[in-house]
């Protein structure tokens, strides 16, 4: 038998753009196909070893960049003459029709993160006089995930897969797994208490095959979820570093 995987933390192909846009401030307005395809084609190959339900989406919207990339390869010509006269008509640029959806798009993603912030801001105002909660202990702020998400972590999975030559393997069918994603959550954390709580991200991968990769990285996405774990990276091309939130304290699985 095997499992398909669906992840709340994918929230389209347009995410992914948008996501490596800003990774490698790219100019939306004058976007270089060649490399932008590269790299989405490249997070492609790491899903498709998750074998993710969304991955039919992000095929589609590949397909479309190749297209693009493909026409910006032609021959530019300045256009037909309108008539007997010197005048022009200069050709649509490919990517026209890609950057509008994007900015489109964009703009209801910062229109909903802005009613969410504050919806949220909302929500920690009450019309009751506060209760005493210092018997409960005191409140712990937590660190930002902005800097990384999901998508940083399929990146990495992806460059982690091609050092280890594993991608000839990822037609195979993933199979049920002996040890379940609960159980390997449990290895993560306890591997980071024995360092002191914090790893490098490759560490976790040193050994197993295809399945067991797979299995290591959606528990970590699952730790990240539950707020057990952060991943840091200074700069973009640094190793990232699996952090436990709170040292000597790792959750309940």
């Amino acid at each position: 038998m095997t499992y398909k995987v669906k992840l709340e933390a994918f929230e389209g192909p347009l995410d992914l753009l948008l996501h490596l846009i800003n990774r490698l401030e790219i100019d939306i307005y004058d976007i270089p196909m060649a490399e932008l395809t590269s790299q989405y084609i490249e997070h492609l190959h790491a899903m498709r070893v998750l074998e993710l339900d969304e991955l039919s989406e992000y095929l589609v919207l590949a397909a479309t960049l190749i297209e693009i990339k493909s026409k910006m390869l032609l021959p530019v010509h300045e256009g037909e003459a309108l008539d007997d006269s010197s005048e022009f008509q200069m050709e649509d640029d490919p990517r026209d029709e890609l950057v509008a959806r994007l900015i489109e798009y964009k703009r209801y993603k910062e229109a909903a993160n802005s009613l969410k912030e504050s919806a949220d801001d909302r929500a920690v105002h009450f019309t009751k006089i506060p209760g005493d909660l210092s018997a409960y202990g005191e409140i712990a702020e937590t660190e930002s995930d902005e800097k990384m998400n999901v998508f940083d972590l399929i990146g990495a999975f992806q460059k982690m897969l091609e050092r280890k030559k594993l991608r000839a393997p990822l037609s195979a069918k993933i199979m049920k797994s002996e040890v379940s994603v609960s159980e390997k959550m449990d290895n993560i954390m306890t591997l980071l208490e024995r360092r002191g709580g914090r790893c490098e991200f490759d560490t976790l991968f040193e050994e197993g095959d295809v399945e067991d990769l797979v299995v290591t990285f959606l528990s970590l996405l699952e730790l990240m979820k539950r707020l057990d774990i952060t991943v840091l990276q200074e700069d973009n091309f640094d190793k990232m570093i699996i952090k436990a939130r709170v040292e000597g304290h790792y959750g309940n699985h």
